[in-house]
């Protein structure tokens, strides 16, 4: 009997995780590259907002919105913001930001691709956190929107045509039905979206290192050690290379999220990626606060119960990889949390608030680089989800194993080659 073939997956963040799930599944060997411990606190997955947004299917950003950017760059703590000595680098990234929503037909095809890699998430992950024997993580409860009337909602109006447009329904709540469903939200908000198809995960850090510890228990491995690159031999994939030695490899995964542009570049593809940071406040021993995961329209913000307190989660912040925190970004939401939640305590020991900061791959247009690698059809491309990570990552996963044995995609992705950007 032939031996299987090897997979080695750069990165054990959720997209790793879930490319090990699928490609053990699928009869591969798995080694997992990655020198941090998986799920803990300095991983992108563990601090997010925890949605499993299967109707996130828009670009971050939307025509018109060029007219904000001078108000982006004046505002260092607004939501969007860019810090000045890192703009210069950032600059090419913000024109393709610009440029790949300034016309509605080009969001559509945006959100019709985004739709196909979303669909059905919250059932994806449910299967397969049952089968890591972590169910309890898995909500399918649905996601709330909230706004401060309907007519604040009707602004968004052309967002939430193409949603429909895209099989997405929901529900419309007016004030009463809004405060009775959110008792403890605040009464500034009269109107409410309530989208029943979505999900959410109680702890996005757990709910990675789980599906790490699961693929161990089925025989992947977990080297820890930085990647390096890779060796190739005439196209071919021979091994990936660590800064202490190889593992030899048959195929090879991306899926370092922000730092996976310098192994596309020694794949043979130039790809836009920039670090787009966002922030957390999360406060400990508290019941109150949202019975449904609420998104806050106005101030842009997610806020979610989770086992290990009430988060907020929010804020994009265009710096360098590992440029310093600004740590206001954090209190600001935790300023919001107090606001949009009243009956909170307003005098906070400091032990009770966590405060965090990560590192979301964003490609410009929202879609993530998915596909084989221009200089050896042994690598794939598996990162630069964006906002959409943890939503998207079940079925990316899924992709990853069809990649790598073979098989046809089960989804059309053209749409998000890495080969875009040239």
């Amino acid at each position: 009997m032939s031996t299987p073939q090897h997979v080695v997956i750069i990165g054990a963040g959720i997209v790793g995780a879930m490319s090990a799930f699928h490609c053990l599944a699928a009869g591969l060997r798995v080694t997992l590259v990655e020198p941090e411990t998986p799920g803990a606190s300095q991983a992108s997955s563990y601090g997010n907002a925890g949605w499993l947004s299967s109707h996130s299917v828009l670009p971050p950003a939307a025509p018109g919105v060029w007219k904000q950017v001078p108000l982006w760059l004046a505002d260092p703590l607004g939501p969007l913001s860019v810090r000045w000595r890192y703009l210069p680098r950032a600059l090419p990234w913000l024109l393709r930001y610009l440029a790949a929503a300034w016309t509605y037909p080009q969001v559509e095809r945006t959100a019709h691709a985004l739709r196909s890699l979303l669909a059905d998430a919250p059932g994806l992950h449910q299967q397969i956190a049952e089968q890591a024997g972590v169910a309890h993580l898995i909500e399918r409860r649905g996601l709330l929107h909230v706004f401060l009337s309907r007519e604040h909602f009707l602004l968004d109006a052309k967002a939430w045509e193409i949603r429909r447009k895209e099989g997405v329904n929901w529900q419309e709540l007016d004030a009463q039905a809004l405060a009775e469903q959110e008792p403890d939200l605040s009464r500034q908000y009269t109107f409410g979206v309530f989208v029943a198809e979505t999900g959410s995960c109680r702890n996005p850090g757990a709910y990675t290192a789980a599906l790490i510890h699961y693929a161990q228990a089925q025989g992947a491995k977990l080297v820890r050690a930085p990647a390096t690159g890779f060796r190739l031999e005439q196209g071919r994939l021979k091994a990936v290379l660590l800064n202490d030695g190889e593992v030899l490899c048959d195929k090879a995964v991306i899926a370092v999220g922000a730092r996976s542009k310098i192994f596309a570049s020694m794949a043979g593809d130039q790809v836009s990626l920039e670090t787009e940071r966002g922030y957390h406040a999360a406060v400990t021993g508290t019941t109150t606060g949202p019975r449904v995961s609420t998104m806050f329209a106005d101030c842009k913000v997610v806020v979610n119960s989770m086992d290990n307190g009430l988060r907020v989660a929010g804020q994009v912040e265009i710096a360098q990889n590992d440029d310093t925190p600004n740590w206001r970004r954090a209190e600001i939401l935790r300023d919001h949390l107090l606001a949009l939640y009243p009956s909170l305590p307003r005098d906070l020991p400091v032990e009770r608030v966590e405060i965090w900061m990560g590192r979301r791959p964003s490609t410009p247009d929202g879609l993530p680089c998915l596909g084989l690698a221009s200089g050896s059809q042994d690598i794939i491309h598996a990162y630069g989800h964006g906002h959409v990570g943890l939503a998207g990552s079940a079925r990316t996963g899924r992709l990853v194993a069809q990649l790598a044995t073979g098989t046809p995609p089960e989804i059309d992705l053209t749409p998000f080659k890495p080969t875009r950007f040239r």
